[in-house]
């Protein structure tokens, strides 16, 4: 039976067909790292994601500019800024990477289902530092090479790789691979379904030594960020929940100064 994750593969797929991601202009960028910038933040290392829409959630905002957020994000001390580029579903665009690119001065996660080499050379074209892997859909056999041909690829494009896992098995797995950072998704693919304790019950099984871990989705306030740090996360991937503050700027800040 399909599932959600059947959806937006098959979704991602239609849209490499378009040209949707096709190169349009080369561009120099500066390369940054997310892993030392992480490694080296003073506080709690949140990376901030901008998304306009969610499957989950519907319409999240529309009454600001990808630069606008992107620039209060960063004042607010975000140590990266994740940047939702698939289309249909959480409707965005490849050019809101190349237009933050250009006001900021922290690391670009470029957030997508891929499949492709193709969307490879489209975030690093855009400007981007770190990409988006997604475990689950290389064991589904949707991607067109395999997890570690991706991998060594994003590395010889100047990116470093944020490799989803949502099960034991899959991080136990991406602990192996040389994937820069780690991420537990907190939210069920399958059905949108959200459960920190997820990073829990991975963490607390299997400590990572020698990786940054990630916990992802779902969190909402100081308190989820205190939980998640005493699971062993090292850093916080949040979304909704600053886009949807009227202060992204307070929002920001009011996590990443989260002390025990």
């Amino acid at each position: 039976m399909r599932d959600f994750l059947d959806i937006l593969a098959r979704t991602a797929a239609e849209t490499i067909q378009t040209g949707y991601y096709e190169i349009r202009k080369e561009m120099s960028f500066s390369r940054l790292s997310l892993k030392e910038a992480i490694l080296n933040f003073k506080d709690t290392p949140i990376i901030s994601e901008i998304k306009f829409a969610s499957p989950s959630y519907g319409s999240i905002r529309r009454d600001i500019t990808p630069e606008k957020a992107a620039r209060e994000m960063e004042l607010g001390g975000a140590v990266g800024i994740s940047i939702l580029t698939e289309p249909k579903h959480f409707k965005g665009q490849l050019n809101f990477i190349t237009q933050v690119r250009e006001v900021v001065r922290i690391p670009i996660l470029m957030k997508d289902i891929i499949l492709s080499p193709i969307q490879i050379d489209a975030a690093a074209a855009a400007g981007a530092n770190v990409l988006l892997l997604i475990n689950t859909l290389f064991d589904r056999g949707y991607c067109e090479e395999s997890l570690e041909e991706m991998i060594d690829y994003a590395h010889s494009k100047g990116l470093e790789v944020l490799l989803e896992t949502r099960t034991e098995e899959e991080f136990i797995s991406a602990l192996r691979t040389d994937a820069e950072i780690i991420g537990i998704n907190n939210r069920d693919l399958k059905t949108l379904k959200v459960d920190l304790k997820v990073t829990e019950r991975i963490l607390k099984k299997h400590p990572c030594v020698g990786k940054i871990v990630i916990s992802e989705s779902g969190i909402e306030d100081a308190g989820d960020i205190r939980f998640l740090r005493r699971c062993g996360a090292q850093a916080f991937l949040v979304g909704t929940s600053i886009m949807k503050s009227n202060d992204i700027h307070g929002k920001v800040r009011e996590l990443v100064r989260i002390h025990e």
